[in-house]
């Protein structure tokens, strides 16, 4: 089920939304959600690759908390130039969890 959740905003900000959402022709909760839902996605990815740099979880595990491919997580530690030694036992760890 879907819940409200309230925050506050300076009045420029709110009016910059205001301003967005009826050039897209959407309401401000539509605008704000699509905002949300976009950084939530960015902080998730962020965190997880933090998370794979620091040998805290492997990658398919960052890729499963992202909710991505092994190979769109592969291209999202390209893109963060992350360059960590990927050994045999985190290998076979991705193997195990693939098989699962």
């Amino acid at each position: 089920m879907a819940k409200t959740v309230t925050t506050r905003l300076d009045d420029g900000y709110v009016k910059k939304i205001d301003e967005m959402a009826a050039r897209k022709g959407i309401d401000r909760s539509a605008l704000l959600r699509s905002f949300f839902l976009c950084a939530l996605k960015e902080y998730t990815i962020r965190d997880s690759l933090e998370d794979y740099k620091a040998g805290i979880t492997t990658l398919w595990e960052a890729a499963q908390r992202c909710n991505l491919s092994l190979w769109e997580m592969i291209q999202e530690v390209k893109r963060a130039h992350i360059h960590t030694s990927y050994d045999l036992r985190e290998f076979e760890k991705d193997l195990r969890a693939l098989n699962a």
